[in-house]
């Protein structure tokens, strides 16, 4: 019986490693996309272009890696008993917040889709920057374990 929850703890392991990356390239590509449909005309072939690949983004790569994600990283928090530890409550914030960052950047991107140009290049180019910045900050606290 150990030998199965061994397996099902690496298993797990690595189906959120896979699926996190999954996503992370996702979150790393859609402000990028967002600035190469920015200047684009609304109704022009070169933005429906853009709207295409987007909308392809979301419901291909985003979405479903941000369910799996969620999904094993639970079952995984679970499996290893880590709802006691600090670093795994600061992790969970920081997903969270990048969970938050994905909802915010679809809305906008389907704004964009619309015609609207709610954000700046330059905003798109920072904001572009936070999924990188909170990768870092998870893997310090998992591999780690500051506290």
């Amino acid at each position: 019986m150990q030998d199965i929850l061994a397996m099902t703890y690496y298993w797990l392991k690595a189906g959120h490693i896979i699926f996190m990356t999954f996503w992370m390239a996702g979150l790393f590509m859609l402000p990028r996309q967002m600035i190469y449909l920015h200047p684009a005309a609304a109704g022009s072939d070169e933005a429906a272009l853009w709207e295409k690949r987007t909308g392809l983004l979301r419901k291909i790569i985003l979405t479903p890696s941000l369910i799996v994600v969620w999904v094993l990283g639970l079952a995984l928090a679970w499996t290893i008993g880590a709802w006691d530890q600090g670093w795994f409550h600061a992790k969970l914030l920081v997903v969270v917040a990048l969970t938050g960052f994905h909802g915010y950047m679809v809305v906008q991107s389907k704004k964009m889709i619309a015609g609207e140009r709610p954000l700046t290049e330059k905003q798109l180019r920072i904001w572009g920057e936070f999924p990188g910045i909170a990768l870092a900050v998870i893997v310090v606290l998992v591999v780690v374990k500051p506290f």
